[in-house]
């Protein structure tokens, strides 16, 4: 059974995320990831997505990417629900 966390994004993650999907030069996979930080702002019942979390996944090993995407990056993967079983 899966545990879906209520948190909702922070300013500081907000505020990566949308300088992230201004920035010209940002990867795919970095937008997507902020795109999903961004839309769960004020929103405590969503999740982020399998494929939102999966590409925030590959931007925090990217060792290339700006702390500002990983800021955005991470925020998503904590709205994740967990995949972890309960006993």
């Amino acid at each position: 059974m899966s545990k879906v966390k209520s948190g909702v994004t922070g300013p500081k993650a907000a505020s990566s995320a949308a300088k992230t999907l201004k920035s010209g030069n940002t990867a795919p996979k970095s937008k997507t990831a902020a795109g999903s930080t961004l839309s769960q702002t004020n929103a405590p019942k969503k999740v982020t997505s399998e494929a939102a979390a999966s590409a925030a996944s590959s931007v925090l090993r990217d060792g290339r990417t700006s702390k500002t995407s990983k800021t955005a990056a991470a925020s998503a993967l904590a709205q994740r629900p967990s995949k972890k079983m309960t006993r």
